[in-house]
């Protein structure tokens, strides 16, 4: 059922969508050079690889991230229109609408076992992190929101996040962790560990 919802939803509003990721393509094109897309290997469904794909924000080069945005990446990222690409993983089976985040595949031997049960749905374009805080959230936070959803999911509760996230994105809502412009890496037990010196 959540498949077909997806599918429908993407293919439905592809009228509206498909212009709009070719326009914006073509700006990106203009401003920034190619590539336009920006891609990235993911753990998608049952730990699975696939290539995520987004609008590229970032000029080339190994300038720290707040060098390389560029004007145009900040507003795509503060509209959240850079995500708007995946609308093709979904339509390839990769992704959902709705679903915990899918991240570096390196992540994976760092879950503890019950983080990593966040893998037993489709990742998404929002989730239940992003509507509750978003990067504002530590890693245990989003981890913790990510497995509540895989325990509650249904439609009513996905269409309860789209029109949340609606609104978070209208209001520009915790759009970059404190102190960085892309999101921290996610150290597995490192990380707690530091966490807890740091209280001491």
């Amino acid at each position: 059922m959540k498949r077909c919802f997806d599918m429908a939803a993407v293919v439905v509003t592809a009228v509206v969508w498909v212009p709009l990721l070719l326009v914006l393509a073509g700006v990106v094109r203009v401003v920034m050079g190619s590539p336009v897309f920006f891609r990235q290997m993911r753990t998608g469904w049952r730990g699975r690889p696939f290539c995520l794909v987004k609008f590229r924000t970032m000029r080339e080069g190994d300038a720290p991230d707040a060098e390389r945005l560029t004007r145009l990446g900040q507003w795509l990222r503060a509209s959240s229109l850079d995500e708007l690409p995946q609308l093709l993983n979904i339509l390839k089976g990769e992704m959902s609408l709705v679903g915990p985040r899918p991240l570096l595949p390196q992540y994976l031997e760092r879950y503890t076992p019950e983080q990593a049960r966040r893998h037993e749905v489709r990742p998404g374009i929002t989730g239940w992190a992003q509507v509750n805080g978003r990067n504002a959230l530590s890693w245990e936070e989003k981890f913790k929101f990510d497995i509540w959803y895989v325990d509650h999911r249904g439609l009513g509760l996905d269409f309860k996040i789209l029109w949340l996230t609606l609104w978070r994105v209208l209001r520009r809502e915790n759009i970059c962790a404190e102190g960085h412009e892309s999101v921290p890496e996610f150290m597995g037990e490192r990380e707690k560990s530091e966490e807890r010196r740091e209280k001491r």
